[in-house]
């Protein structure tokens, strides 16, 4: 299957969809239509007209040495090279204020100001990497101020949600992944590639695959690892995979997706998607005092920021706390 065609087609829908939605309904749309995808082979036909950047080339090859992932290398590649089509110069051309005025127009065009910094900051890393590596003499994004757009709370899942959620699965199969999720907050991708081996259910913990083929402990609590044993005993297949499918084959992310959706439409909660699981455990550790640099590692986030932009926290929770230490 042509993963990196798949994928830029998923940049290009994600693009278009991203100034026409609220930021909850874009990721549980994007889910959805990853879901679909994943049934199908996508082979691009016909690719934009551009001239072959040589200082692109290098930089692709640097982050990839660097370990950089397809799907991360497939977006850099895909957004630096639409920017400069769009400028309509090669890289060394490229002033200050030709990214100003690029900026100005995808805005005026209707992008949303956070997805127009998020090409501001995949620009800025391509052009530092080239200061750094004395390709070029200076970085051209160097002085542009980041783009303020509004921050959108995105919620966690309720403990009414979770049960909801639970209650409604009709098989121990999915009670187990939605309990190794709620526990573990992995991502999608490390959820189907995780081996029945790599699951030590008596230490409570197991070992994952995450972004850049990083590996990090996650643990389990006390319900995950008793509904998983329980599924496990139903389980008299050679298949490796923790958990399967159809065909008693290795579920895959489509697979995850359909079932979380299927569970949704029958519990009645709205927006359930693998990453909300993450943000649920985030919120919920950080909720009862864990260190965030300790729910960092646990999520595999290398930077504290990034786990804060996962945390929905209760606002019962700051009111409370706001009234113990204004008494």
């Amino acid at each position: 299957m042509p993963a990196p065609d798949k994928a830029l087609l998923m940049h290009k829908i994600e693009d278009t969809l991203k100034p026409r939605m609220f930021a909850n309904l874009l990721e549980e749309a994007v889910e959805d239509i990853q879901g679909h995808l994943d049934e199908f082979d996508v082979t691009r036909i016909a690719a934009d007209a551009i001239e072959s950047d040589d200082l692109l080339d290098l930089y692709l090859t640097a982050k990839k040495i660097a370990g950089r992932s397809e799907k991360t290398l497939t977006r850099y590649q895909y957004i630096i090279e639409r920017s400069l089509r769009r400028i309509g110069l090669k890289t060394r051309d490229i002033t200050k204020d030709h990214l100003r005025q690029y900026f100005a127009d995808e805005l005026a065009r209707g992008v949303s100001e956070r997805t127009v910094d998020g090409i501001r900051q995949i620009l800025s890393g391509y052009f530092d990497w080239l200061e750094h590596e004395q390709l070029i003499p200076r970085n051209p994004a160097h002085n542009i101020e980041a783009i303020k757009y509004e921050q959108k709370e995105r919620q966690a899942l309720s403990y009414v949600d979770t049960e909801i959620l639970i209650r409604s699965c009709t098989c121990i199969r999915d009670r187990a992944i939605l309990a190794f999720l709620l526990a573990t907050g992995c991502r999608v991708s490390e959820l189907v590639g995780l081996d029945r081996d790599a699951v030590d259910l008596d230490r409570g913990e197991c070992v994952v695959l995450g972004k850049g083929r990083k590996e990090r402990t996650v643990y389990l609590d006390d319900v995950a690892i008793l509904t998983i044993r329980e599924y496990l005993a139903t389980r008299a297949d050679d298949e490796k995979a923790l958990f399967i499918g159809k065909g008693r084959k290795r579920l895959l992310p489509g697979g995850i997706r359909a079932m979380l959706k299927r569970l949704a439409a029958a519990a009645g909660v709205e927006n359930v998607h693998p990453h909300r699981f993450r943000r649920t455990l985030v919120t919920r550790l950080l909720n009862r005092g864990m260190p965030i640099q300790e729910v960092a590692i646990i999520a595999g986030h290398s930077n504290v920021d990034t786990t804060m932009g996962y945390y929905a926290s209760s606002k019962e929770r700051i009111k409370n706390s706001y009234r113990i230490h204004t008494a």
